[in-house]
């Protein structure tokens, strides 16, 4: 492959600064089809502007948010896997653990990062030179000086991605045009996480709130930047897979990178932006409409338009809740599948976030909905049916969110915690609103708030673990702990008592009993499951007792417990091997093209 360079800066302003791959498809090799200079685009605020929507663009799409790095990469612990037989060639390779260095899904992704790095780039070095940025009018300077920040948190996404997925990457912070040789080799992820953490202090001083923007959460505000900074900071102090040593480590300064996130994470929380939406399940219905999220809860959220494969999502069709193709409502795959036993983490009465974030109900031809076997529940998140696009369409417009306020007080919790050696007062409110939240109407079963160190971080891991299922964060989180293997293992074996009937799954009932109801896109999920026909009544009554052993008359059995079998349980994981699992190989087609590159990490 030869070297190239880029050409003048070129922007599409119907595609938003398009910049695109050669035929080849290198992350070495970009290209730019464009028509205007980049003096004349960082020249005017309005060509700037599209530039920087050619950055955002980049992380959308099949191989952004839109679909793989979404649904494919994060969907490997114990809340959702991708189902389907293991095969390391393919996207189930992933949620097995054992990913092929020839599988192609962790190819494009790999270049979609790039492609959102080197637009970035460009961005960043030109417009502080633009005689706009110093000495244009006070609007222009407010306005290139934001978007200058908002072209460096987007690379701090780009680079997390790649960190978080394959550990130390090649990384270029100039554009590929002022690099004499592009054959660069790793970097180390902790140099790249200092820059990212500098470069996302400046953005904070950059970037305005969002009262003072107006602008919608799929543009980044101070908030975003900040409550990014934070996410990084945790990433960085956490454990990760050294490349040196061969095993999960992290380092000694991990508390400093712990205090810049719970100085990020409490400036938001003092600024009086955002708040929790009273109710869980708008939060997530508010992602298939304009609108909708009138307490500013989504901090940040990834845009979806345009009805392709480059700037829409497929969020809903492949994940989300499976849908007959007759249906009025349209086709809808839904590939991800719930764990069983995840069922059983949330309070049976209670918690309102279960029925939101587990679909356990599919649409027939007929529009009736239809009780699913335990294995193959859903993500109820993302529901086609929440949107107005019926048929066979895949792309529904849904947004994809990176950033909750739920998640904010979350991590503000566990960094006060791990400083102060137990919880502060502020950080058990922080705790308590996001839990309390989700109980609303039974505060009673919430149980008590422990406040030694040990305790309150294992019950803010816990509140992850319910609050975020579906939304590609437990994985991280399980990495970034040090706690992906143990978790494996507990569910493995979670997952055998749950087959047996022991332990606390003791009373859970091998079969369901149900009748095929009328779907009726109910305005709320709790209405919806409120006409389900299950022996037994309710879902407490019919999915936390025993069950009998005979169809009663009248009804369908499906399988519960007994969907899971000793095959179901040698599947989980199948391919996990600690201190190699944790991150992806590098595809074996980039290896190729760069002589620098290294395959490290036992693959």
């Amino acid at each position: 492959m030869k070297k190239k360079y880029i050409k003048p800066l070129l922007v599409s302003l119907a595609m938003g600064g398009l910049l695109t791959f050669s035929s080849c498809e290198s992350y070495l090799d970009v290209e730019n089809p464009s028509t205007v200079s980049q003096e004349a685009v960082f020249n005017s605020v309005g060509y700037t502007s599209s530039a920087i929507t050619g950055i955002y663009n980049k992380l959308m799409g099949d191989n952004g948010y839109g679909s793989r790095v979404s649904t494919l990469y994060p969907n490997a612990g114990d809340d959702f896997i991708v189902g389907g037989a293991y095969n390391p060639l393919d996207r189930r390779g992933i949620s097995g653990f054992g990913v092929h260095p020839d599988n192609s899904e962790i190819y494009r992704p790999f270049l979609e990062m790039y492609a959102g790095i080197e637009r970035a780039n460009i961005a960043i070095k030109y417009i502080p030179l633009s005689p706009l940025y110093e000495n244009g009018t006070e609007a222009e300077q407010a306005a290139m000086r934001k978007m200058y920040g908002e072209a460096l948190t987007l690379r701090a996404i780009f680079y997390h991605e790649l960190i978080r997925n394959w550990g130390d990457v090649p990384a270029q912070f100039e554009p590929s045009a002022d690099i004499p040789d592009l054959y660069l080799p790793k970097t180390d992820r902790d140099e790249i996480y200092d820059r990212l953490l500098v470069d996302l202090q400046i953005a904070s001083d950059l970037v305005p709130w969002r009262s003072e923007s107006g602008d919608p959460s799929t543009r980044i505000t101070k908030s975003a930047v900040k409550g990014l900074r934070a996410r990084i900071a945790l990433a960085r102090g956490g454990y990760s897979l050294r490349r040196e040593s061969g095993v999960m480590e992290r380092r000694s300064d991990y508390r400093d990178h712990y205090q810049i996130a719970r100085n990020e994470t409490l400036d938001i929380i003092q600024s009086g932006q955002h708040s929790l939406n009273p109710e869980f399940e708008q939060v997530f219905r508010s992602l298939h409409t304009a609108g909708g999220d009138p307490t500013n809860e989504h901090i940040f959220q990834v845009g979806a338009f345009g009805g392709n494969s480059r700037t829409d999502s497929k969020l809903g069709y492949s994940n989300g809740i499976r849908i007959d193709r007759n249906s009025v409502y349209g086709a809808a795959n839904g590939q991800l599948e719930a764990i069983p036993t995840y069922f059983y983490e949330f309070d049976s009465l209670g918690d309102s976030r279960r029925d939101v974030t587990l679909a356990y109900f599919t649409i027939n031809k007929d529009d009736n909905k239809e009780l699913v076997s335990a294995n193959v529940m859903r993500d109820g998140k993302f529901r086609k049916y929440w949107t107005s696009i019926a048929g066979t369409n895949q792309n529904l417009g849904i947004n994809w969110p990176i950033l909750r306020y739920a998640d904010v007080l979350l991590m503000f919790a566990e960094a006060d915690n791990e400083l102060n050696g137990a919880p502060s007062a502020e950080a058990v409110a922080a705790y308590e609103a996001v839990r309390s939240r989700a109980y609303t109407g039974y505060e009673e079963r919430m149980g008590t708030t422990p406040t030694g160190q040990t305790e309150f971080l294992e019950a803010v891991r816990q509140e992850r673990f319910l609050e975020f299922g579906g939304e590609g964060i437990r994985k991280y989180d399980l990495i970034r702990w040090n706690l992906l293997e143990q978790t494996i293992n507990e569910t493995r074996a979670k997952l055998t008592d749950f087959m047996n009937g022991e332990g606390r799954y003791a009373n859970v009932p091998q079969y369901v009993y149900t009748i095929p109801t009328r779907f009726n896109n109910a305005p709320d999920v709790s209405a919806e499951m409120a006409t389900f026909d299950l022996f037994g009544g309710s879902v407490a009554g019919a999915m936390y007792t025993p069950a009998p052993a005979s169809t009663p008359a009248g009804y369908t059995r499906k399988n519960w417990r007994a969907a899971v079998n000793a095959d179901y349980v040698a599947q989980y994981a199948v391919a996990f091997e600690p201190n190699k699992s944790e991150l992806f190989p590098i595809y074996s087609g980039v290896l190729n093209q760069n002589y620098n590159l290294t395959q490290d990490y036992g693959y």
